[in-house]
Order: C-alpha cells, then structure tokens, then sequence
C-alpha cells in the first residue's frame, strides 16, 4: 500500500512539474503601455470583505510600475467596445452572477476570443458558476474549503513571475484552503496546497490529487489566456509585499506577449456557444 501511495504521490507531482514547465520563462511586459480593468461585482450571497484592499493594492501595483487600472463593479461596462482596450480583465473576489445580460457575457467572450487576457483572484471561482464556458475559461469551479488557518502553499514553478518571489513553500498564515471542482485537463499548474498542513479539517479532503490540491493555475483557452489563484482571503493579505507581487506577476503572465485584441478571430454569438478548435 504504502508504495502505491508513493507511485501515485510521484506520478502526481511528475503531472503537476510537467504541465507548470511550460510557464517558466516569464515574458517581460512593458508596463507603461498596459491597461486592466478590475472588477468587483457580486451577485446574491456572500461578498467578501477584501474587495476594498484588492483594488488599493492593484492600484498601488500601478501606480509603482506605471500601468493604468480601472476599476468597476458595473456589469453594463462589458461591451465589445469598451473592453478592447484592456490588455487583461481581474476578477477580483467576484461572486455568483456578475452579469446581467447574456450581451454582457458575449462581450467577454469576444474579448478572450479575440486574444484578451484573464485573471481571477480567490472567489472568482464562485463567479457565474452555472456559465459552462466561463467555468472553463477559470478553469473550474468554486466547491467548498477549509475553515479559515495556516496551510503551506507548494510552489511547483519557482520561475514563473507570479511565485518567483516566494520560497518554495509558501506559508499562509491565515487564508482558505479552496477545493475546485470541474477542474480542467490541460490546465498548467503553478503551486499546489498541502492538506497535510491543515490544523483543523472541516471534513474529509478530497482525494482528487492525494495530499494535495491544486491552487494556481494558468492555461490558454478560447483564443486569450487565464490565470487564476485561489489564494488571497484575508483583507490584511493585500497589504502584504508577497501577495502584492503574486498579483503582479499573475497579471504579467496573463497578458503574456503583448499584443492588440482581434476581433477578426471573435465569433461568440451566444453564451452557451461551443468553443472552436484553432
């Protein structure tokens, strides 16, 4: 038994290490010609109490390194016309349905379709959790976590700008150890949390991946690219230098090689089209 343990502890680090060695030469981005939109809506249910301190802290991020950051929690500000003039879109704790129209949810998808980039800090996984492709674009779904504690992030990529900062084990004084589900295949994993470092359990952890469970991640996906971390519930967290640069290097590799949006490669016509192969 205790060898299967290990073959399968191996053979899950071995798929982790490979799916996250294709992120590791960070591409540079020249800050002074990046723009993001942050935004902050919430539908019905819980609305974390962080929101406030994202947008300080990516405000501040901007301000240091000479990108401009808007900020809104206003549904009607997805158009097509609007939004092309983002080089990434941060869904910064968003939660259940953000948008109001299906309009609103095609533009997003012409703007990723179109080569936009995405990135989704902690309980933007409960964001549209119905949506099929906006789940996928995330990369999963919001299922459940551990109550709020200390836990050890496992960094799996140290070159990738969003944890090059960090040790290789990142220790999380108080945060959520979130558990995803509807996880996509082809997703790069960057860092992965440890259960076996969790002082008090709610419940029986899901076995999915052993010990551990996937935490950041990053894929292309429909044309554009996503990032997301599931780290970042303390509104303390976002004062904090290591988050900060977590963030700062997750809106990097997001946006990737700079590029303008094309809508040329844009087709979403309705929320609940299929995603064509390139």
């Amino acid at each position: 038994m205790r060898s299967t343990s290990l073959m399968k502890s191996t053979g899950l680090f071995l798929f982790f290490v490979i799916f996250s060695m294709a992120a590791s030469n960070a591409q540079k981005v020249k800050w002074n010609k990046v723009k993001v939109l942050v935004y902050t809506k919430n539908g019905k249910g819980y609305v974390h109490d962080n929101i406030a301190a994202s947008v300080v802290a990516i405000q501040a991020l901007g301000k240091q390194h000479g990108f401009g950051v808007d900020v809104s929690d206003d549904p009607a500000k997805f158009t097509e016309e609007n939004l092309k003039q983002y080089d990434a879109l941060i869904f910064s704790n968003t939660n259940n349905d953000v948008f109001d129209t299906d309009a609103q949810r095609v533009a997003l998808m012409r703007y990723i379709q179109a080569g936009g980039n995405f990135v989704g800090l902690h309980s933007a996984s409960g964001t549209e959790r119905k949506w099929r492709w906006f789940k996928d674009m995330l990369g999963g779904t919001f299922f459940w976590h551990e109550p709020g504690q200390s836990f050890t992030v496992n960094v799996l990529d140290s070159k990738n700008p969003s944890l090059a900062h960090l040790p290789a084990k990142w220790e999380r004084k108080t945060d959520e150890f979130y558990f995803i589900k509807e996880l996509g295949v082809n997703l790069n994993v960057l860092a992965v949390n440890d259960h076996t470092t969790i002082q008090k359990p709610a419940g029986k952890a899901l076995d999915t991946f052993g010990t551990v469970f996937p935490s950041v991640w990053w894929h292309e996906y429909d044309g554009g690219r996503a990032f997301y971390t599931s780290l970042g519930h303390q509104k303390e967290d976002y004062e904090q230098e290591d988050l900060r640069k977590h963030i700062l290097g997750a809106i990097e590799w997001a946006i990737g090689p700079q590029k303008a949006r094309n809508y040329s490669k844009a087709y979403a016509t309705s929320p609940t089209d299929e995603v064509r192969k390139k």
